[in-house]
């Protein structure tokens, strides 16, 4: 039974040698990922978007020398270099960090409809790293350029992850989370289809780069 959730954004500015330097806010975000994952056992699931379904075993290991540094990470202590996709890299960058054993990679089709979402979520077990992103169309230097929807849309979404609201969460459009940028919306709502009753905390929701990061940490209640 999975007895704890913990979701955070998958940027690679995470990573301190491929962040831009000193940074506020960036450092709070970092903070409140790092105290996250600290609550998570020794093996962990994470779950994550991507173009098709697959799955990455701990052992795997791979670099962030796509984004500009070859700061490498590895899904357990025996990983074996190859390509991973940036939710891996964060899975791995993060498991390090926490001092945790290993994590497996479970990327999902990001056109998954709702309700597949939730069934895969259903049948999943350990503990849970969810990873996604927010809108990335906050304010006019924002990457995917100004929406004016996507401040509420992320308001909604920070308050179903704080109340632990799993019939919001798969309530989220995917059409509207496609062109609002949200590359969370499929992890989110594998994560509202495991069933049990959570206590819900929400350590941090912001839009400092024009993309919208959300930390949570639910836990069985």
């Amino acid at each position: 039974m999975i007895t704890r959730a913990v979701v955070v954004p998958q940027p690679p500015l995470l990573v301190p040698r491929l962040s831009p330097g000193p940074e506020p806010e960036l450092a709070a975000l970092r903070e409140a990922c790092l105290a996250a994952v600290g609550r998570l056992g020794p093996r962990w699931t994470a779950v994550g978007a991507a173009g098709k379904d697959q799955v990455i075993g701990p052992d795997a290991a791979g670099s962030f020398l796509g984004y500009g540094v070859d700061e490498r990470v590895s899904l357990s202590a025996d990983g074996v270099a190859r390509a991973l996709p940036l939710p891996a890299l964060i899975a791995g960058w993060l498991r390090e960090r926490a001092g945790a054993e290993a994590v497996e990679v479970r990327l999902v089709d990001r056109a998954t409809p709702p309700e597949d979402c939730a069934r895969k979520g259903s049948e999943l077990t350990g503990d849970l790293l969810i990873l996604g992103d927010g809108s990335n169309r906050h304010g006019p230097r924002s990457p995917g350029s100004e929406d004016e929807r996507a401040p509420a849309f992320d308001e909604a979404v920070a308050a179903a992850l704080a109340k632990a609201d799993t019939r919001a969460l798969l309530k989220v459009d995917p059409g509207l989370a496609d062109e609002l940028g949200a590359g969370g919306r499929v992890p989110w709502q594998v994560l509202a289809g495991v069933p049990g009753e959570w206590r819900a905390e929400l350590l941090y929701s912001a839009a400092p780069f024009g993309v919208a990061y959300h930390v949570a940490v639910w836990e069985r209640g």
